[in-house]
């Protein structure tokens, strides 16, 4: 490996680094000092997150197994930046819970195992390396969902979560294997020149989105998802709301608009069906939940079902704002996942009639929640409001009015059920309301950057242009 692959690979190779230095600090750290892991786990992270950000060329390495541009690039940059924000808010969790049961390493551990399989999914050239990311970034979640063994239900969201994974791995190993037998290749570039409408294509294409559309928590392959975010840890379920499901989106985008480019009159009728449902279903059961993790839960699906917007397009335009509403997502989830982890972490609660007169005792954790909501319901001049208008623009430019229309219609509904949340906060009372806390150091600060990210993003139009300049590599 020479100095031009290794800069290529920088973000794998450091954080691979940051692996093998903790599996060291494990070995030689004292027990009665194993708490410092955190710190320097927090420390070389955020090190890693930093350096991401230096610009990289455009490269191809291993024969066009593993490729790099600028926007996949800034897209790890944003999935860094995204775990850290989980890292800060989970750091409690992990020095009370998890140290004194001597597994703090090993979350941190699978956390970064995991984040490096879904590099080089993003990175893929071909199917293979798609195929190994996509396995090293499902297997050691499994093992995170689980992570509370002494707890019978996280126990069973490990069971339900390494079955419904372990189906949909083999259902897109299934289609990638027809869509091989159809072209003859499984690189990405041959691929493109050779693809054709047959009916083999067409089950493999099925097939395979099958797959990723388990990641994406799309309907109908939704099932697991809100008992696996009850069962798993808040750390866990806001990891897999969030960056998963924002890398899986990532990849299937990048597919979509370029490998499977030929088959765009097949893949945006089932795109628009599945949008609907997604949407629909998600809201719809959004309505009746009270614990907050099943809330969330729904709530991350009726999402996807509007990232499904922007991809239907198959533009640049449809590029940049898929990027940037998964930005938007992750910082505003994560606001809304780190309120409900400081409250569960203090006082053990998670429904939503729980917060009742939250405001009373508890305004700043209020005022973070209501953001976070209101980015989710996209109100105005929050970073979510735009997030949406930019994918209703993105699908009203190729004449999807009816879809624009009936997602509109999906923000109404979203918008009931998140000021529920609002209205327990806000306005209603109760008679033994969650007492006045004050947060770590550590969950403050991933609060504080959950909020400055919705505001910032709301207010520095500037940014979804540059990231309009970074989609143009995968349209041209």
């Amino acid at each position: 490996m020479n100095l031009n692959s290794f800069i290529a690979m920088r973000q794998e190779i450091f954080l691979l680094t940051i692996l093998l230095l903790l599996i060291v600090g494990e070995i030689f750290i004292h027990k009665d000092k194993k708490g410092s892991i955190i710190h320097l786990a927090l420390f070389l992270f955020g090190i890693h997150t930093i350096i991401g950000f230096f610009a990289i060329e455009e490269s191809s390495l291993f024969g066009g197994m593993f490729r790099t541009n600028t926007l996949i690039h800034f897209f790890k940059n944003v999935l860094n930046v995204g775990v850290l924000i989980v890292l800060l808010q989970s750091a409690d969790w992990i020095q009370e819970k998890m140290i004194p049961l001597n597994k703090g390493t090993e979350f941190f551990m699978l956390l970064f195992s995991s984040l490096l399989g879904m590099y080089f999914m993003i990175s893929a050239g071909d199917f293979l390396m798609f195929y190994i990311g996509l396995e090293l970034s499902t297997l050691p979640v499994a093992a995170l969902v689980a992570w509370e063994t002494s707890k019978r239900i996280s126990s069973e969201a490990g069971v339900k979560f390494i079955l419904s994974a372990g189906l949909a791995s083999g259902v897109s190993l299934f289609g990638i294997s027809l869509l091989y037998a159809a072209t003859g290749s499984i690189y990405f570039a041959d691929i493109i020149g050779v693809l054709t409408t047959t009916n083999l294509t067409i089950l493999g294409f099925v097939l395979f989105f099958a797959g990723l559309g388990f990641k994406i928590s799309l309907v109908p392959f939704h099932f697991w998802t809100a008992d696996v975010y009850e069962g798993a840890p808040i750390g866990v379920a806001s990891y897999l709301s969030v960056i998963s499901k924002g890398a899986a989106a990532f990849i299937l985008m990048i597919l979509l608009f370029t490998v499977l480019k030929p088959l765009i009159h097949v893949w945006e009728n089932i795109v628009y069906v599945i949008a609907l449902a997604t949407m629909f279903i998600g809201n719809l059961f959004a309505l009746r939940q009270q614990n907050m993790k099943r809330f969330l839960a729904f709530s991350s699906i009726a999402q996807a079902g509007f990232i499904l917007l922007g991809l239907i397009t198959g533009t640049q335009l449809g590029t940049a704002t898929v990027v940037y509403f998964i930005m938007v997502y992750i910082f505003t989830n994560l606001a809304a996942f780190g309120v409900v982890q400081a409250i569960s972490s203090q006082t053990g609660k998670e429904n939503r009639d729980d917060y009742n007169g939250l405001y009373r005792t508890n305004p700043n954790l209020s005022l973070v929640m209501m953001l976070a909501l209101f980015s989710l319901a996209g109100i105005p001049p929050v970073a979510g409001f735009f997030g949406k208008f930019f994918l209703f623009a993105a699908a009203a430019s190729k004449g999807y009015y009816l879809l624009v229309f009936l997602a509109v219609v999906n923000v109404t509904i979203s918008l009931y059920y998140y000021l529920l949340v609002v209205r327990a906060m806000f306005i209603r009372k109760s008679e033994n309301p969650i007492p006045f806390f004050k947060s770590k150091i550590y969950m403050r600060l991933g609060l504080i950057i959950t909020v400055l990210g919705i505001l910032v993003l709301g207010l520095y139009s500037p940014l979804y242009d540059y990231i309009f300049e970074l989609s143009n590599v995968f349209n041209k």
